[in-house]
């Protein structure tokens, strides 16, 4: 069981870090152009909604 625990524990470190670093380097971008921006993460967002609705479709 502490193994496990551990090893959940340097994942969400490794998780805290890396969103840490994404949002270092996002933040930069949002001040550089914005409006290229809004339509990058438009587009991400339909993405991500379509893979949730794919993953729901495989687990009916």
């Amino acid at each position: 069981m502490t193994r496990s625990t551990m090893k959940f524990v340097k994942g969400m470190g490794a998780g805290m870090a890396a969103g840490m670093i994404a949002g270092a380097v996002g933040s930069s971008l949002v001040r550089s152009n914005k409006k290229s921006l809004k339509k990058k993460a438009s587009k991400a967002m339909k993405a991500v909604g379509d893979v949730v609705d794919n993953v729901q479709y495989m687990m009916k």
